[in-house]
């Protein structure tokens, strides 16, 4: 599961789904061992109707049009949540436990590295210790690699220099390509599809070695103090997590319920018993449809740092994002980006220009941990774009190796994010917006709601045939945006109660847990109730200026 155009799904329950590349579907039943090996779906409410292509391609041509994006309102999101959301999705889908049944991985191991866990596994991998992902830590064992960043000759004195911690490890010289040297030597390489997320991973190194200070300094050495350091990160993740990323994109009632009451819909506990399984399963409804809120949230370009912001050398398109990377492009804008494995698709550079380091402080807003001293300059703060059924147009364009197709021949309407979105929905018979509202009963939108919508796309250029299809069974993920528009910008009564029942299932089935430990409290924060991402970042920086804005104003 590191590749987000999965073309198969082994659903508890059902077998294998398995599709070809014209999107024709079969289902199978796995052996004995490909069912320990595969990640595991479930379905939570009913299969639901397909919609033929065309309804697809024009609902996703309208869900992209050129047309004006509103900011996030209602109150505004910083724009780092958009790529955190992303780091969490990796997370929750991470494989640790490879691709192989080998002789250094049992069958719990197995079964839990393929259960959805926030436990932090995008970070850990399978830990220091395993032959094969120790290469992601340092020489002791205990802390994780960081990188280096490439001068760029011909600029300022301070862009021109190589700046230690602020880029991913990577392979470097040991490298037989170009495209090998560029490789980041972290357990999942979609953190580094583009450049926020990978900041946002750097940012998780940066602060599990900042911890790995804090408890060395009970005198804890190796290995006990790696897993002492681990599991508190990981406790302090999911904090942040339950009471700061989520009621930001999901309606804190419905947050504050699953919490305080537990999950009525999802492996929920019968009775007083614990859950069906001890390993969590991935709703097909969640991976599908509703957590992939974060399409929405995507701005078409960002104040980046001093350099790359409005009236800068140039604005930090979301172009740039994906060629500063390594698993999309090769930090080289002037080669584009590589579509069919070009052997010439090299660059200047092996590991990320100094020049394009984050500045933290455009990407969260600092004021709300009490640091007036770290707020951005004027006109210099991103948020979000609104979440609604909108995108921004450039989602239309997807680089190929954001999907795992390069050395393919790709066409424009598979590289819209909106129609690969709701054809893999299609694909897995994915119930509708007003299936799942039945299933959960809550009242659905309305005929005229799904249509009109409240601000989000317009659907006047479907035809009369294609309205019709499309609000007598909304796509669930269509849905679940149209339903934020009528709730102030978070995922309502269908759409958040799957992504809150989802994440407290797997805090709760991950070998970490704040919800089978409810009386624990943060220690990282400014008190014993607060932890944000804002605090996450302050502690992995040591609070300093010139770290989470190394490049200055």
């Amino acid at each position: 599961m590191k590749k987000h155009g999965t073309d198969s799904f082994f659903v508890v329950g059902e077998g294998v789904l398995e599709f070809d590349r014209d999107g024709a579907a079969r289902t199978r039943q796995p052996d004995t061992v490909e069912e320990l090996r595969r990640f595991r779906f479930s379905r939570l409410g009913p299969e639901g109707a397909r919609h033929d292509e065309d309804t697809r391609a024009a609902l996703a041509l309208a869900m992209t049009a050129s047309t004006p994006q509103e900011d996030s309102a209602n109150p505004p999101i910083p724009a780092g949540f958009t790529y955190l959301g992303q780091f969490v999705d990796h997370d929750l889908t991470m494989d640790r436990s490879g691709s192989q049944l080998g002789e250094d991985v049992n069958l719990g191991e197995l079964v839990q590295g393929r259960s959805p866990a926030l436990d932090l596994d995008s970070l850990y991998g399978r830990g220091p210790n395993d032959r094969t992902d120790r290469v992601f830590y340092a020489a002791d064992r205990v802390k994780l690699k960081v990188g280096t960043t490439s001068p760029v000759p011909g600029s300022d004195q301070q862009l021109g220099q190589a700046m230690e911690g602020f880029d991913l490890p990577r392979l470097g010289q040991t490298g037989l390509t170009e495209e090998d040297r560029r490789r980041p030597l972290i357990p999942d390489e979609r953190n580094d599809e583009n450049l926020a997320v990978a900041q946002t991973h750097l940012a998780f190194i940066r602060f599990h070695n900042r911890v790995v200070d804090e408890v060395a300094l009970r005198g804890l050495t190796g290995r006990r103090l790696f897993e002492a350091a681990r599991e508190q990160v990981v406790r302090h993740y999911q904090w942040m997590l339950r009471h700061d990323f989520l009621p930001r994109v999901v309606d804190p009632a419905i947050v504050d319920d699953v919490f305080a009451n537990g999950r009525r819909f999802f492996e929920a506990p019968r009775r007083g018993r614990p859950p069906v399984g001890l390993h969590p399963t991935m709703p097909l409804e969640f991976s599908v449809a509703a957590y992939r809120l974060g399409h929405s949230m995507i701005r078409s370009e960002y104040e980046w740092n001093r350099v790359f912001r409005t009236g800068g050398v140039a604005p930090g398109l979301l172009f740039f994002l994906f060629v500063f990377s390594g698993t999309s492009g090769n930090f080289d804008p002037g080669a584009g980006l590589p579509e069919l494995d070009d052997p010439a698709f090299d660059s200047r550079f092996d590991t990320l220009p100094t020049n394009w380091i984050a500045d933290f402080r455009r990407l969260y807003d600092f004021t709300e941990a009490d640091r007036p001293d770290l707020a951005p300059p004027a006109g210099g703060g991103n948020v979000t774009k609104r979440l609604d059924s909108l995108l921004v147009d450039p989602l239309k364009q997807l680089p190929a190796g954001t999907f795992g197709g390069r050395g393919t021949v790709v066409t424009e309407i598979q590289r819209n994010l909106a129609f690969r979105n709701l054809t893999r929905a299609d694909m897995v018979r994915l119930a509708s917006g007003q299936q799942m509202a039945g299933f959960l009963d809550v009242e659905p939108l309305t005929a005229e709601q799904v249509l009109v919508g409240n601000g989000g796309a317009s659907l006047e250029s479907l035809t009369d045939a294609q309205k019709a299809a499309v609000t007598a069974a909304t796509p669930l993920w269509f849905y679940t945006l149209r339903e934020a528009e009528f709730n102030g910008g978070r995922l309502g009564a269908v759409g958040g109660r799957i992504v809150a029942e989802v994440f407290h299932r797997a805090m709760e089935g991950s070998r970490t847990s704040i919800v089978r430990e409810p009386s624990w409290r943060p220690v990282l924060g400014p008190d014993r109730r607060t932890f944000r991402m804002v605090d996450l970042l302050l502690f992995a920086f040591e609070g300093k200026a010139d770290l989470l804005n190394p490049l200055g104003d």
